[in-house]
């Protein structure tokens, strides 16, 4: 009988990592030196002489208002003396001079004062970045809304105390590491891991001209005197001395553009890339992960709309930002319907011809009061959500609603948004009497996501056709292939990474990357020769996910010649990592690889890491004590989790963990006592009643350990562990007729259980 931790209770660490030396300073090699000279950025007041209308649209957007020094006219919030009480917490929003104030509640739990260093924003709300070390900036939680004009909390159901790595202080606000790349042109992070310090620096704070056009010396040079510019004289520049053009007949190359900003994704360097550098250069998309999109690809948390509209047809027939939005305003082309109805009229686009020529803004297409909100487009195809609090973000993925998958995967529908009275059901109904052969019924990849998120045994093989179908949007079949990795319950791994070998060369790098990683559960020798192609592959998280997936592979089977590009590949898969050095995740990341590579102790000091960085972070209080026990550290171990339950009290996991540590001790007293607590903080946790009542047996304390064992049954009446467990303990206590009647149960179920039966044969009919 062996004590087993519930499904819970241990950390799982999926994503590998390779710097075995906790990165403390990456050297990036470049190329030798050249006579060409390279374009700088010149500021966006270069620009203006020239370009004076796009400089007029520009100057009041959301891009220029994304950060801005703290003057008269960008503080936007009342500063006059003011006070505002969240939680118990009283923030004072004040001013002395031309300097803005506020006093709040700082990292130690007590009062501070901060002088406001910048403004975020504008609409519909504004936020303030204070300064808490030199150089380090972090994201102020009281917010002000510009159009009610009044103070308000971020996060107002959260209790976020000062030790919390969610506190505003905490790592998971700090502007240099999660936002300011988005915010600045020409943005450098500069995060030095020994002192843990930031020395962040950009060309221009907010969103100017050189972000998106790129670093204008040469272009200033060629506007000033065209007649002794010379394009030969300076690197990557056109004749015009612009490093970057848009092409009106590649549509891709404007949407990733504007995707590295507008989307939910990882970086791959720790600085902004240059304006026309390839999305998978610089980033990771997210892909239709849980908890940040619906299993039907709705947006759940901030995305940031790219990940959407990769899933919709308008994407795949080739449309783009600015086919909607003005590129320097910002701001929609047309108001209301007619952004829509540009395309989707009786005349259609000649831009998309594949486009149906219809009437779309009748009541013949949308059944609604042609004045309502209701009868709008995006009322039924861009629901609306909001984040902050107070901001809306609509979903681009264009879908139409399927009510009749809300049903059965529990995702909302533009219908029931509405309609918060009727059912599912009748809303379903509702469309497909309107449109009987319309979408109502028909496939949907959210089916197998769902499967797949539930964990159902199945799961794997339905993935595997979705991520073969090249009817499904990329990112979809990324999705697909990403969870073949965790959600496989049947020992298929090795056989779904064998059966999508031809993704390896998908023209999309989510789906390359996504099919690299899979092959981690193969052999080394197919393994290598799957993977080293890919070390040359055109996209950098292309080559780091090969890199991630060689990590530990023998080198003698990589190709003499090929050794250069694995090389590069690691390289530049460690330098990914030094990026997010100041990340708690990716330390997690560099502790699983150091674990898994057998440099136990550079896993410990990056768990620890970890923990000086978020506190509250479980899953690193969990491995390290595993860890640690593992290597033969009972004593640091046991000091370890004590430590984590008084950082985490409610966190089941921990007593589990550490009564486990006792009773491999075999102090069932404590253990005891340590499962009694997991137990009531995990009630429904059958694992945990399990171990309470194995350790309670040892202790002595035979009733209690039945009434422990029972409570387990009855949570999970099919586990053959338990059940055989149950009957041992049942026999043992001298009840061998119902300890006779689970070894049947659990035969019944199980068959060719390799010990139930010899134990029914040896067991007595009635009490001796």
């Amino acid at each position: 009988m062996t004590f087993a931790p519930g499904s819970k209770s241990v950390a799982r660490l999926t994503l590998p990592a390779l710097a075995l030396c906790l990165l403390t300073g990456v050297t990036m090699h470049f190329a030798g030196a050249t006579s060409q000279r390279k374009a700088d950025f010149a500021g966006s007041q270069s620009c203006v002489t020239c370009h004076r209308e796009a400089t007029e649209a520009w100057k009041d957007s959301h891009h220029a208002w994304a950060w801005r020094a703290p003057t008269e006219d960008n503080v936007l919030g009342d500063f006059g003396d003011t006070t505002f009480l969240h939680d118990g917490l009283e923030t004072r929003f004040s001013k002395q001079g031309d300097r803005f104030l506020v006093e709040t509640e700082g990292p130690s739990g007590e009062t501070e004062q901060y002088e406001v260093h910048s403004t975020v924003g504008v609409t519909p709300l504004q936020q303030y970045l204070l300064e808490t070390a030199p150089g380090q900036l972090q994201s102020f939680d009281v917010a002000w809304d510009s159009e009610k004009r009044q103070w308000y909390h971020l996060y107002p159901d959260q209790e976020l105390a000062a030790k919390d790595g969610f506190h505003w202080t905490g790592p998971y606000k700090n502007w240099n590491a999660r936002c300011a790349d988005c915010h600045a042109t020409g943005y450098v992070k500069n995060y030095d891991p020994r002192s843990k310090s930031y020395k962040s620096y950009q060309s221009e704070i907010g969103v100017t001209c050189e972000a998106c056009h790129g670093p204008a010396e040469a272009h200033v040079t060629w506007a000033k005197d065209p007649g002794s510019y010379t394009a030969a004289a300076w690197q990557g520049v056109d004749a015009q001395g612009l490093t970057f053009n848009f092409q009106p007949e590649n549509a891709q190359i404007e949407i990733e553009l504007c995707a590295a900003c507008h989307a939910r994704r990882s970086q791959l360097t720790d600085r902004s890339p240059l304006a026309g550098t390839p999305f998978d250069d610089s980033y990771r998309l997210a892909l239709l992960r849980e908890g940040l999109y619906f299993a039907d690809g709705q947006i759940q948390d901030e995305v940031y709309v790219a990940g959407s509209f990769l899933q919709s047809k308008m994407y795949d027939r080739g449309v783009r930002c600015t086919n909607c939005h003005e590129p320097h305003s910002g701001q929609l082309k047309a108001q209301g319907d007619a952004i829509c109805t540009q395309c989707h009229n009786p005349m259609g686009n000649p831009d998309f011809p594949t486009l149906p020529k219809a009437q779309y803004e009748s009541a013949e297409h949308h059944f609604h009061d042609v004045n309502s909100e209701a009868a709008q487009c995006t009322s039924c195809h861009m629901p609306e959500r909001f984040y902050m609090v107070v901001d809306g973000r609509r979903d681009h993925s264009f879908r139409v609603p399927r009510p009749d998958l809300s049903e059965k995967l529990g995702t909302p529908n533009a219908c029931r948004s509405c309609h918060q009275e009727k059912s599912n059901d009748w809303a379903a109904r509702e469309i497909e009497s309107r449109y009987p052969d319309g979408r109502i019924g028909t496939p949907h990849f959210g089916k197998d996501l769902a499967a797949a998120r539930a964990g159902h045994s199945l799961a794997p093989l339905k993935l595997l056709r979705l991520a073969l179908d090249r009817d499904e949007p990329a990112i979809v079949r990324a999705t697909a292939l990403d969870l073949m990795r965790t959600a496989d319950t049947s020992g298929v791994g090795g056989l779904n990474a064998d059966a999508i070998t031809d993704l390896l060369s998908d023209a999309s790098p989510l789906i390359r990357g996504s099919a690299a990683r899979l092959q981690a559960a193969v052999d080394p020798d197919r393994r290598a020769r799957r993977l080293v192609p890919l070390l040359e592959d055109p996209r950098r998280s292309v080559r780091i996910a090969a890199a991630q997936s060689l990590v530990g592979v023998d080198r003698h089977l990589i190709p003499q010649k090929k050794l250069p590009a694995l090389h590069a590949a690691l390289r530049e898969y460690q330098a990914s990592l030094a990026a997010t050095a100041d990340f708690p995740e990716t330390q997690m990341n560099l502790a699983a690889l150091a674990s898994r590579t057998g440099h136990q102790q550079a896993a410990i000091s990056a768990l620890k890491t970890a923990l000086e960085m978020d506190s509250q972070l479980l899953e690193a209080w969990q491995s390290l004590g595993a860890l640690q026990n593992t290597m033969g550290q009972s004593a640091q171990a046991e000091e370890t989790f004590l430590r984590a339950t008084e950082e985490l009290p409610e966190a089941g996991g921990l007593h589990t963990l550490l009564g486990l540590l006792y009773a491999e001790r075999g102090d069932f007293e404590r253990a005891s006592r340590s499962l009694e607590q997991a137990a009531l903080l995990q009630p429904e946790d059958a694992r945990v009643h399990y171990n309470l009542s194995l350790s309670l047996q040892r202790d002595g304390h035979q009733d209690a350990a039945e009434t422990a064992m029972r409570r387990a049954t009855a949570l999970a009446p099919e586990d053959p562990d338990i059940l055989y467990a149950f009957a041992a303990l049942l026999s043992d206590g001298g009840q061998p007729a119902e300890a006779r009647e689970i070894l049947k149960q659990l035969l019944e179920l199980y068959p060719n259980h390799p010990k139930a039966r010899d134990f029914l044969n040896n067991i007595p009919a009635t009490r001796p």
